[in-house]
């Protein structure tokens, strides 16, 4: 693609470009008063960070296979969940797929209810911030949590199980791509739901900490998502390959 911009679909320019903004005359009072309220050297903050940082990467962290036909094919990198897709070890260990998903499954859950915890701990332990101490603040929080649980149950109903905690790793391989709802919303509602309800709940206590840890929730969020897509599309773009063969 040229590096010049087509004239029938112009290039909006804000400001002349970021490069003409003076950043000199940023407020960074907001900023620094939060900052006030957040002690990074909490060992209750520290676990926080892990546990949010580890629930993703668990089954996403990067470890080399040693199959050079799968690097090539899928990628270069292999996760606990990319590990069992192509060796099948905690199938055999357990004795078939699905059980073998469910406790896999089951593991993420208590994972994700510490890392919960540790947020909650970590909140509690340090200061509220006054600024988002009011009942609108509040209302806001509660009404974040209630989209998120929304986005969360829904998903996980119309995937299931095996479909939420990566039964397609496993072999179960969902009959068609689902485009209800909420996935006609947005592609990862499972991801952004949780992500929805530690931000509902940092505003309903007022934590700058809540926030802090719900934005390392994102991030993490993202970068899963940017090794999960591509890999979940190339299992099933293997099997609509087999099924043509067939």
């Amino acid at each position: 693609m040229s590096g010049v911009a087509d004239k029938r679909n112009p290039v909006l320019d804000c400001c002349g470009g970021l490069n003409n903004v003076d950043y000199s005359k940023v407020d960074m009072s907001v900023m620094e008063d939060v900052l006030k309220h957040i002690d990074v050297y909490d060992p209750r903050f520290c676990v926080a960070v892990i546990a949010i940082i580890f629930n993703p990467f668990f089954w996403n962290v990067l470890i080399r296979p040693h199959d050079s036909q799968w690097s090539q094919t899928v990628g270069a990198q292999t996760t606990v969940a990319r590990w069992e897709h192509r060796t099948r070890g905690l199938t055999r260990l357990f004795g078939g797929p699905y059980l073998a998903c469910y406790c896999l499954g089951t593991l993420i859950i208590l994972l994700n209810v510490y890392r919960s915890h540790s947020m909650t701990v970590a909140m509690k332990a340090q200061a509220r911030w006054e600024v988002m101490a009011s009942p609108e603040v509040f209302y806001a929080g509660a009404a974040l949590m209630a989209l998120g649980s929304v986005l969360v149950v829904t998903s996980f109903l119309a995937l299931g199980f095996t479909g939420t905690f990566l039964g397609d790793y496993f072999g179960i391989l969902m009959e068609e791509k689902v485009k209800g709802f909420p996935f006609n919303v947005t592609e990862n509602p499972m991801y952004w739901g949780s992500t929805a309800n530690y931000l509902g709940l940092a505003f309903m206590n007022a934590s700058p900490v809540g926030l802090v840890l719900t934005a390392v929730v994102a991030i993490s969020y993202q970068v899963a998502i940017i090794f999960e897509g591509p890999f979940t599309e190339e299992i099933y773009r293997q099997r609509a390959q087999c099924c043509k063969h067939k």
